[in-house]
């Protein structure tokens, strides 16, 4: 009996908080919201607008850059207020209040302002929220606890997708109504949030807040070696993915009707969620980077069926490879920053983090849109792939693991 009760007790002890499974539901919502937008901006842009590709990849890096930047400055704050929940109520209702610039959208100047303020709505919330998730995680369990916001948060990524292509098909094609019917999944997280989520209460060591700017050089060195070797190699392996706007033009351009583009973000989407929360299991208990090598080894093997893919059926397999790349790599990297980064300034860290992948991200959408633009597709995929290589090298040269999956670095960073 005894035995029976320590069994339960233990098991017990290995729940995630509450908390954490509600911050998953309202990144599930925003997600809806914003997905049933983003699975259609790059054919509204394209074929409604009459917008280059050039320009999709400068709105997708400049929007997720932006978010980045944000990021920084919000997740430093969240360190000296020591209030992580306002700020991220704050973001999603901005990112929410967006939605209705979508649909009312004539330029594509329009959208770009749109996505523009809706990005940074995601950046004020993006690294008070993951520091909030590093605040509530049980020790040992930070792997879990990011896998499974991400893959509750993908749940959202390709709900909103299906949702879209349920509605286009109902409204004959009809974009811009789908984006109004976007707004309402939006409200509901910003409500769910600020009636559901409280700050933990934090202990004296971890409420000394940092008093310089984040960018501040003496700030970034208080982060340590360890964070600073994680930031690196993220970044580069950020090079590696550009945005998903590129998985749903490859589709079209391989003969995928208009109405039913929305499911290439179901397919990858309905993967990576599937993925995250194991991935992010798996890699509280074995070396981290093991996880993050298979996930971009699998992404070196989606880039090549998508750049020589003879058909539609082909580029699918491919989109789905690239979900579960995703799903093994994202979690993990934002578990690593976690375990890294010091309990007092993890707003910051995850803000820098952030920054640092942001600019690789608008560095990737820019290259693929110019690669799309002057060799095609073939360009675009191929140099995704040499991305993905270079950076799984610096992983392994510069973050060791000490045997639980907690990250560790060489001091030369």
């Amino acid at each position: 009996m005894a035995s029976n009760r320590q069994f339960n007790a233990a098991l017990a002890s290995r729940r995630l908080p509450r908390q954490i499974w509600i911050l998953g539901f309202v990144s599930m919502l925003m997600d809806i919201s914003s997905e049933m937008i983003h699975a259609l901006l790059p054919v509204f842009l394209v074929v409604t607008l009459g917008t280059s590709t050039e320009m999709v990849g400068l709105i997708e890096g400049l929007g997720e850059g932006t978010a980045s930047v944000t990021k920084v400055f919000s997740g430093w704050l969240s360190d000296r207020l020591g209030r992580r929940k306002s700020l991220a109520v704050a973001g999603y209702a901005m990112s929410a209040m967006t939605k209705p610039v979508f649909a009312l959208a004539p330029t594509a100047s329009w959208v770009l302002g749109a996505r523009f303020a809706d990005r940074i709505g995601k950046g004020v919330r993006g690294a008070p929220r993951d520091a909030l998730v590093g605040d509530l995680a049980p020790p040992g369990m930070s792997g879990a606890a990011f896998g499974l916001r991400q893959s509750l948060d993908t749940v959202g990524a390709f709900a909103g997708p299906l949702l879209a292509t349920v509605l286009m098909a109902a409204s004959r094609n009809n974009i811009r109504l789908v984006f109004w019917l976007a707004l309402p999944f939006g409200l509901a997280a910003v409500i769910l949030l600020g009636g559901a989520i409280q700050d933990p209460a934090r202990s004296s060591a971890v409420t000394r807040a940092p008093t310089r700017l984040p960018l501040h050089p003496s700030e970034f060195a208080l982060l340590g070696s360890r964070f600073r070797a994680v930031a690196l190699a993220g970044s580069i392996l950020t090079l590696a993915r550009f945005g998903e706007a590129f998985l749903v033009l490859r589709a079209k351009s391989l003969g995928m009707p208009l109405a039913l583009t929305p499911l290439v973000l179901v397919i990858m989407n309905a993967v990576y969620g599937v993925a995250a929360y194991p991935a992010g299991y798996l890699s509280d208990r074995l070396d981290r980077r093991g996880v993050l090598t298979a996930g971009f080894g699998l992404l070196v093997l989606a880039d090549a069926l998508l750049a020589l893919a003879p058909n539609l059926l082909a580029g699918i397999g491919g989109i789905a490879l690239f979900g579960l790349h995703m799903g093994l790599t994202q979690g993990v990297l934002t578990a690593l920053v976690s375990d890294a980064a010091p309990a007092e300034a993890r707003g910051t860290a995850f803000g820098l983090f952030h920054l640092f992948s942001g600019l690789s991200l608008l560095s990737a959408s820019l290259v693929a849109g110019f690669a799309w633009h002057m060799a095609g597709p073939v360009a675009t995929f191929l140099v995704s792939g040499i991305f993905a290589l270079i950076g799984l090298v610096l992983l392994y040269a510069l973050v060791r693991n000490d045997g639980s999956g907690s990250p560790n670095a060489t001091a030369h960073v």
